[in-house]
């Protein structure tokens, strides 16, 4: 069992800022656990950004200080990875990494993790379907949150992999391992959250409800076109308090991403739900989130979205003893059980044909954005309203059966969903993982670089008239004097752009005195004098000398 991870960060810090994606709090919680819960002893934060470990630490740690290491370093640190022995990304997409770990000829040496979050976006899907192109292994994987997610992205490979078994000929099927595990919440803290009973009845009574009231509670984006349609919520909530005898109150907490989007929602909710009082709560305030996990009576959440595709919230609520209606719909069917934790709605799509196929072609032309294609889409994916209505009418008329089906979810959360037991899987994956590699054939290919995206200096060689070679000869231009030459002594601001992969000035200088009166000089025999790891910097300064005018070439 390793004791150290390398987690792909492209980032800097691990802050959340306003109006979060679901992706960013999931892979945040799931970086926490790992550092509460995974028993490694050291993590390793590769970033794009020079950040703090200190700073990473604070992000991270809870109530106690951390006892898990933290360190930090550059996403272009492949020895941390090798360390490690496994480099994840909280992101599906592993093919640059495997080119990246296949140019110094690692491809043995770490395992390359990546997590689904979405697989709706036409880009995501190609950069999930490059894993079967890219130098990706068996003991490479590809984590994927639910059932119905593992489904989709098997079909997806096995249509690819088929496509480019006609196309170039071979009986494989690249892929990635696909195992199935889902996400997680720190139970602990959503339960110290919910069991305050003093903090529900202010909340209620703030909210003008009293004890018998019954208060359905939305938690995420508020966002029609990437989450969820509101009316048929508006419509169940109105029709489950025609059926229970007495209207239900429905609080949203969560966030427009566009704040015109508020007069939209609201005037759906006065169209639907006329005789239901609607609650707009602000979901970004913690605290007030905090009290809603308190005051609520039942879960809602009839997500219609292809965007979608575990669902953390209802996972939240039932952290927080709440019973839950949900759409049947992706992740919700593999963390809900209907009839146990709370009540599935059944869902309707269109069969496949046009067209859908149209909506995709207009966003794939760049003639609808993204929003634009997943909103429409969702227009047509209906959810059971009757069903979600008779599920919210008897959660509501029997407060025995809230609480059976809400201590119901909070066990299930217990024993499968909480970040002390997700991230046992997690660990003995990267441990069958590394078993793989340990077992793998000893031949694995050598430095290789991608053929697209390889080195930019090889793939537009045909652009210049040399390449500066061993062979390549350079002289100190006629005339020039290392001591006053603006290129050495100036100080010009546009001569220090791109410096940091060239030889630093004072040894520029140091070089070019030396070669004061020498003549034509070889590069390699100059080079055989530098360190090797300054010959790349000092070959870059010699090409940028001749750039300045300062050296020679031939």
């Amino acid at each position: 069992m390793s004791g150290e991870l390398a987690i792909h960060h492209l980032g800097g810090g691990l802050g959340l800022g306003p109006n979060p994606f679901g992706r960013d709090v999931a892979n945040l919680a799931l970086y926490r656990a790992f550092a509460r819960h995974g028993g490694f002893d050291r993590l390793h934060l590769l970033t794009a950004l020079e950040t703090s470990a200190e700073e990473i630490a604070e992000a991270l740690q809870g109530a106690s200080p951390l006892t898990t290491e933290i360190e930090t370093g550059s996403l272009l640190e492949l020895s941390r990875a090798r360390q490690a022995g496994t480099l994840f990304r909280g992101k599906a997409d592993l093919a640059e990494m495997a080119w990246a770990r296949r140019g110094p000829g690692l491809d043995s040496a770490y395992s390359l993790v990546g997590l689904i979050h979405t697989i709706a976006p036409p880009m995501t899907r190609e950069e999930i379907a490059q894993a079967s192109l890219a130098p990706v292994h068996p003991w490479d994987a590809i984590i994927c949150t639910s059932p119905s997610v593992h489904e989709s992205i098997s079909d997806l490979f096995e249509g690819w992999t088929d496509y480019l078994g006609e196309r170039f000929g071979g009986p494989r099927r690249p892929m990635p391992h696909l195992p199935i595990l889902p996400l997680g919440v720190e139970l602990d803290e959503i339960l110290a959250l919910a069991d305050r009973p003093d903090v529900r009845q202010a909340t209620r009574t703030r909210l003008g409800l009293g004890d018998d009231d019954v208060l359905a509670l939305w938690v995420g984006r508020l966002s029609f076109y990437e989450k969820a349609t509101p009316q048929p919520m508006f419509r169940a909530v109105e029709e489950a308090g025609q059926i229970a005898g007495r209207p239900l109150h429905f609080a949203l907490a969560g966030w427009f991403p566009d704040a015109s989007h508020r007069a939209y929602f609201e005037a759906a909710g006065r169209a639907y739900a006329p005789n239901s009082t609607l609650h707009w709560i602000d979901g970004n305030d913690p605290v007030l989130l905090g009290e809603m996990w308190a005051a609520a009576d039942i879960f809602l959440s009839l997500v219609d979205n292809i965007q979608e595709t575990f669902g953390l919230a209802p996972v939240e609520a039932m952290a927080a003893g709440l019973p839950v209606v949900a759409s049947d719909w992706d992740g919700y069917r593999y963390t809900i059980r209907h009839g146990q934790e709370g009540f599935l709605a059944p869902t309707l799509i269109p069969s496949p044909g046009p067209p859908s196929v149209s909506l995709l072609r207009r966003h794939l032309q760049r003639i609808d954005s993204y929003q634009a294609y997943a909103g429409q889409l969702a227009q047509h994916t209906a959810v059971d309203i009757g069903a979600a209505a008779r599920g919210l009418a008897d959660l509501a008329v029997s407060p025995e059966l809230r609480k059976r089906m809400g201590a119901a979810g909070r066990a299930r959360v217990r024993e499968i969903f909480d970040w002390k037991q997700v991230v046992v899987g997690y660990r003995d994956l990267f441990d069958s993982l590394a078993e793989i590699r340990r077992q793998a054939p000893a031949a694995v290919p050598g430095p290789r670089l991608n053929p697209i995206h390889g080195d930019p200096f090889r793939d537009h060689r045909s652009f210049a008239t040399l390449s500066l070679t061993a062979d390549t000869e350079i002289n100190l231009r006629p005339g020039v004097d290392p001591a006053s030459d603006p290129a050495l002594n100036s100080g010009v601001t546009l001569d220090t752009y791109g410096e940091a992969w060239r030889l630093g000035r004072v040894e520029l200088t140091g070089l070019v005195e030396g070669l004061q009166g020498a003549g034509w000089r070889r590069v390699g025999d100059l080079l055989a004098t530098v360190p090797p790891p300054a010959r790349a910097r000092t070959t870059y300064g010699l090409v940028w000398l001749c750039k300045m005018g300062v050296l020679d070439w031939r």
